[in-house]
């Protein structure tokens, strides 16, 4: 049988791959178009740029990885109190 310490140990070293892996993605984006995604959207780059398939893909990625970001950190706050 797996140590449970083993276990967690495994899942927050996953945690913390994917967390540097969208914060790239983030960094990415940012210098992409110059602004934090809070930005983006209150801009609404999307329909400035007329809908494009690229600027709504990177959206829609975007929101993704803000969305991973803050569930990581939680998971891994959560991990921590074991």
């Amino acid at each position: 049988m797996i140590p449970i310490e083993e276990i967690r140990d495994a899942l927050v070293n996953e945690y913390r791959r994917r967390l540097i892996r969208y914060k790239m993605v983030d960094e990415c984006m940012r210098k992409k178009y110059g602004m934090d995604f809070k930005k983006f959207e209150s801009n609404n780059i999307v329909k400035q740029r007329k809908f494009s398939w690229d600027v709504e893909s990177d959206a829609m990625e975007w929101e993704h990885v803000i969305e991973g970001v803050r569930y990581i950190e939680l998971k891994l706050n959560e991990l921590e109190k074991l």
